[in-house]
């Protein structure tokens, strides 16, 4: 998980705006995205790329600190990365590291290169020698192997379209991608699965600007759109001209990852005119008439408490509050669970993970006696978080802990940049393992799975995480919630994965966690 975002100034006359103002008003946007921090990469002409940090992203006020003290240094194109902790293919760390490529390259990245350890081995075995781990890294080095080999050598210009042409045939994952160039040249690309989105804006007042999400440009006078899959923009560098170039014949439509409307995404990102939030609040409608029947079967006089998992399950517990008065159950909307930090819990090795999540929740007030709590969160992917937070809400004094998914069961890993990489880490699998031969054979159908078995997979995780119920959103109801019912992929749910290095690896996964299947 990560932000990219950049903005180029092509406008000939001087707007008291600067590049650094335009990063700093469309990145606090992008928080939601990562929130380990912000490396920042300008050029100007006859000083060459420069490079930065921002501060701040955790209060929504950004503000670029200047590693150069050179007041003259205006640059017009800057980059930023906004990136998140954790290990896997899916990290982004600074913008550049390598000592050769910070002379040449500067590269943002946004999601995760599956076959990247094969694409390391291909440059290891030519004799080049790579410094960092990272897919930004490997692709920048890529990138700057290719333009050794193909056009510096030999005097030429480099041919970017060519250039990310051959990456997008090479590349076997979901990945956005901005680079800046010595030239002061910009390059946006979007790869041809097309599971991150990269938004562009001409603005009014001349400038050019990308980012993940549309979010960015909320009350930006100037026309927008997506760049689309396998596509790449290349804006020049001292003429400000942007230029659309598909990478190939045909049309790839774009299928994001269903994370991104999920649990991603800002809540003001829109996609064909519906927001996350509209969507998110119509999911939780549709939960409150699951909920109700529960509540509904264990009456009580005293309202329930519906509450959400901060910072995106608030959108969901609206729309199932709502609901909840719409079916006569009496309830009152209040937040129990408070953070100490932003930084999400999902990325990184099991016991960093445990750690922070120890650390970060806690009980909005001391005493919850005998209360009745519905817990409204977008997904319920390992379940040690929503079991640490029964704990805690049980040991403050409720009575019953109610959790209530605004997706279905999660089960199948992502490889894509969401940190998880593996079936066995998954709660379906841990309770799947448990259930008789039978029903382990009936859950196997996944998202089409019979309401019975569902029941089923509910009451075990309920189990498991010491909560009353569990209540997912049925698969049927979260296609009709999307704005777009094919533009989506939503292998978390059906195992049906959007690229094919994905579905191999996962087909090994599953077939060696069934091998003892009777």
């Amino acid at each position: 998980m990560s932000g990219v975002a950049a903005a180029f100034l092509c406008s000939s006359s001087k707007p008291p705006a600067t590049v650094y103002d335009q990063l700093q008003y469309m990145l606090p946007k992008l928080a939601l995205r990562g929130q380990a921090g912000v490396s920042v990469a300008a050029f100007m002409h006859k000083e060459g790329i420069r490079y930065a940090k921002a501060v701040g992203l955790s209060c929504g006020s950004v503000r670029i600190e200047h590693v150069e003290q050179n007041l003259r240094f205006r640059p017009h194109v800057a980059i930023a990365q906004i990136h998140s902790r954790g290990s896997g293919t899916g990290d982004v760390w600074p913008i550049c590291t390598t000592e050769s490529a910070s002379r040449n390259f500067a590269i943002s990245l946004d999601g995760a290169v599956i076959n990247s350890s094969e694409l390391r081995r291909e440059l290891l075995g030519d004799g080049y020698r790579l410094d960092g781990s990272t897919d930004a890294e490997l692709l920048l080095n890529w990138i700057e192997v290719s333009c050794e080999r193909e056009y510096w050598r030999k005097n030429l210009p480099v041919s970017y379209e060519k250039l990310f042409r051959d990456i997008d045939d090479r590349i076997d994952g979901a990945i956005s991608v901005l680079l800046l160039d010595r030239e002061g040249n910009l390059v946006a690309y979007r790869n041809r699965f097309g599971l991150r989105p990269l938004e562009f804006m001409q603005t009014d007042d001349g400038f050019l600007l990308f980012a993940s999400e549309n979010c960015a440009f909320v009350r930006l006078e100037g026309k927008g759109q997506q760049l689309l899959p396998g596509h790449i923009k290349f804006v020049d560098g001292k003429k400000g001209h942007c230029v659309d170039h598909p990478l190939r014949t045909g049309r790839h439509k774009a299928k994001l990852c269903a994370y991104e409307t999920l649990y991603l995404g800002n809540p003001n990102t829109s996609i064909e005119g519906q927001t996350h939030r509209e969507t998110r609040y119509k999911i939780g409608v549709a939960l409150g008439g699951l909920v109700a029947k529960r509540l509904q079967g264990a009456p009580d006089s005293t309202p329930a408490i519906v509450s959400s998992m901060p910072h995106t399950g608030g959108p969901y517990a609206d729309g199932l509050f709502a609901s909840l008065a719409e079916h006569g159950v009496l309830a009152r909307r209040q937040e129990v669970v408070a953070t100490q930090f932003l930084q999400r819990t999902l990325i990184g090795a099991p016991s960093e993970r445990e750690s922070r999540i120890a650390q970060k929740y806690l009980v909005q007030q001391t005493s919850l006696a005998e209360s009745t709590i519905v817990i409204v969160d977008e997904a319920l992917i390992r379940g040690d978080t929503s079991q640490a937070v029964t704990k805690l809400l049980l040991a403050a004094g409720a009575k019953a802990v109610h959790w209530a998914i605004g997706s279905p069961p999660i089960v199948a890993p992502n490889y894509y940049g969401v940190g998880i990489d593996t079936l066995e880490e998954l709660a379906f699998w841990r309770i799947w393992k448990r259930l008789p031969p039978e029903e382990r054979k009936q859950s196997l159908r996944f998202h089409k799975m019979e309401p019975k078995i569902l029941k089923i997979i509910e009451s075990n995780i309920a189990a498991f995480i010491n909560a009353a119920t569990i209540t997912y959103l049925p698969f049927p109801v979260l296609e009709a919630m999307l704005p777009s019912h094919d533009g989506f992929d939503l292998s978390p749910f059906t195992f049906e994965m959007p690229t094919p290095a994905g579905q191999k690896r996962a087909d090994r996964n599953f077939r060696e966690l069934i091998a003892d299947l009777p």
